[in-house]
């Protein structure tokens, strides 16, 4: 009887790179008023990034892992898009 739990996963952008090993990662969802207007809602998530790969302005997916540190317990699964240098 093995169970696996899934792993919850979310997508952002990646908003801060300043910390070693760690990311900022704003991660933004479209919730319903009940007045009937579509609202925004945003959080951010300090997630763990082990190679420094992930650039400011990247989109990222990142997976739910036990606790890191005591602000991180996410890590980037994947880069899903990289931003566009100018």
């Amino acid at each position: 009887m093995s169970e696996t739990k899934l792993q919850r996963t979310l997508i952002g952008k990646a908003t801060s790179t300043k910390m070693d090993k760690t990311v900022t990662v704003l991660v933004e969802r479209k919730v319903k008023h009940p007045i009937g207007k579509i609202v925004i809602k945003s959080k951010k998530y300090h997630v763990h990034d082990e190679n420094n790969d992930v650039r400011e302005g990247d989109i990222v997916e990142i997976a739910e892992t036990t606790p890191i540190s005591r602000t991180k317990s996410w890590k980037v699964s994947k880069i899903i898009e990289r931003a566009v240098i100018i």
